[in-house]
């Protein structure tokens, strides 16, 4: 199998002279009697060579998989017969892939073949083949850069509001993302594995298993919704008192332990993570989408200074549960803490949250912002947020000076609730027109309604993603996994999906597999078998993550 794969190699090397066209290609394998040529007529052959076939398929894509990724090959005929092989120097293997760019591999599937073989081709997508071999036959696991931020983590943090890095998008800060959207993972993992809250519960410490090691939990954060259900509820349907609970597990907070990651960052971060929307009275509260003063003495502000935000939120952020403090109380207790702890050194507070933490995490930010004479840089890395207030409130988090990176799914509508249904393009073009712009800061200083969103936004698309349907459903859209791996291979807004984007689909197949094209659910098993006598190489089912590299 390797002598097939360094012979073609070096024809392709030896020979430029030589034309390989795309109908050269494609009449090469039809020759070969591909499973994917099926002229008419040859419905009885094909049953009987099943198997067959199915060993030709394995040993074509083997060939090609050496081709695409073989770092050593021969160059030249005597070489090949000596022995002896030239590693392939960076303009040599441009020289190659540009090669087997020419030869256009992806277009092997055929098109306008009757059956299921259109259908087949209608569906796969990317049309590369190499997008195929880097989800499903890749060997060894790739990492995202893990680099050293050094002097510009303030930079990678928003001091400049993340000025130059997002479109395209800066490789450190897509992982510096990724790597926050995990410990929201982690948020939504202990709460599920143990949902109720006792105040035995609450005394004794919680376990929270965390992807970065790095890091190490230092209090767990609880939320308490100020309205209640019935008793009875409880009484009826006993085994889910959690889901009717005031008080529920949303979060912790974590710092950076390991002395070679805070030297790779530059500082020791403070981490806090909130998880979305979980119980029942937390979606509740989400209803109540009425803007309510966050000062409760606002004698001495006018209307239109006021800062308001959603009544819900405010509720889940200030209340205090029967056997904890609220959120609010939690949070700055904590965080002075650890500013006492660790006085001296070079510190940065990152909090990160999905959907309601999203909303809850610029509360945090307000809140803690103000908590301490000296407070250290804050960063809020929010997915799928919610509006959380009004345009006073987002000017009072700006004046504050924390910064804020929204990441958001063009697909995700609950990024545009609550408030007035319209996109944030729109709303700016109509805030430059000075006709227009007068009503519009009326409206946002009378209406109960009148909400804005806060701080710099990078916005991804469900459509971008070369595995997930195009028409995906709402909750796909607002998937924490879908959305870290829109973020993994994101590269700018006039680009298609990153060919070798690293993050893993296994998590993102057995949560989403119903808006998973077809082809890579179908098909799962057939490709990820694993075949060692056939000379064919083994097939892994997913690439690793991106935070899972090893120091």
């Amino acid at each position: 199998m390797a002598q097939v794969a360094h012979m073609a190699m070096n024809s392709l090397l030896s020979t430029p002279n030589r034309i390989y066209s795309h109908q050269t290609v494609r009449a090469g394998f039809r020759c070969a009697q591909s499973p994917l040529s099926r002229p008419s007529g040859w419905a009885s052959i094909r049953a009987a060579h099943v198997e067959k076939r199915s060993e030709k398929t394995r040993n074509h894509l083997s060939n090609l998989e050496k081709l695409l990724q073989k770092d050593v090959v021969p160059v030249q005929e005597s070489e090949r017969k000596s022995g002896k092989t030239t590693t392939i120097q960076p303009d040599q293997n441009s020289r190659v892939n540009k090669i087997l760019d020419g030869l256009n591999l992806a277009q092997i599937w055929p098109v306008g073949i009757r059956g299921r073989a259109a259908e087949a081709a209608a569906e796969i997508s990317p049309r590369r083949l190499t997008h195929i071999q880097q989800l499903l036959l890749k060997q060894q696991a790739e990492y995202s850069p893990r680099n050293h931020l050094g002097t510009r983590w303030r930079e990678y943090h928003g001091s400049r509001d993340w000025e130059g890095l997002l479109d395209p998008l800066d490789e450190n800060l897509r992982r510096e993302v990724v790597r926050y959207g995990e410990f929201i993972q982690s948020s939504y993992q202990s709460f599920h594995s143990d949902p109720a809250t006792t105040k035995e519960g609450i005394d004794s410490w919680r376990e929270v298993e965390l992807a970065d090691k790095s890091y190490q939990v230092t209090k767990s954060l609880y939320a308490t919704s100020s309205i209640g259900l019935p008793k009875w509820v409880d009484d009826v349907a006993p085994d889910l008192g959690w889901m009717t609970q005031r008080s529920s597990w949303v979060g912790f907070v974590a710092v950076c332990q390991d002395k070679g990651e805070v030297a790779r960052m530059g500082r020791r971060d403070i981490v806090i993570s909130l998880r979305g929307t979980a119980t029942c009275l937390e979606w509740a509260e989400n209803f109540r989408a009425l803007l309510t003063p966050m000062e409760e003495n606002t004698d001495s502000l006018s209307f239109d200074t006021q800062a308001k935000v959603e009544c819900g939120f405010l509720s889940l952020f200030r209340t205090n549960g029967e056997y904890t403090p609220s959120l609010s109380e939690s949070v700055v207790q904590e965080i002075r803490r650890l500013l006492e702890l660790y006085k001296g050194e070079q510190l940065s507070i990152t909090i990160t949250g999905h959907s309601l933490g999203a909303a809850l995490a610029l509360l945090v930010a307000d809140e803690i912002s103000k908590c301490a004479p000296k407070i250290p840089p804050i960063a809020v890395f929010s997915f799928g947020g919610p509006r959380v207030g009004n345009r006073a409130f987002a000017n009072r988090i700006k004046s504050n000076n924390v910064k804020v990176l929204r990441i958001v799914n063009n697909q995700d509508i609950i990024t545009r609730v609550p408030g007035i249904f319209i996109s944030d393009e729109l709303d700016q073009q109509l805030r430059e027109n000075p006709q227009i712009s007068g009503v519009l800061e009326f409206l946002d200083n009378k209406m109960p309604l009148a909400y804005s969103h806060v701080g710099t936004e990078l916005k991804v698309d469900t459509k971008m993603s070369p595995y997930l349907k195009a028409d995906a459903d709402v909750a796909c859209c607002h998937d924490l996994e879908a959305y870290l791996h829109l973020v993994d291979g994101f590269m700018a807004s006039n680009c298609p999906f990153r060919p070798n984007a690293k993050r893993s689909l296994l998590k993102l197949l057995s949560e989403q597999g119903s808006n998973v094209k077809k082809l890579y659910t179908s098909k799962t098993k057939s490709l990820t078998l694993k075949i060692e006598n056939d000379g064919v190489v083994a097939m892994s089912k997913c690439l690793a993550s991106p935070s899972l590299q090893p120091k």
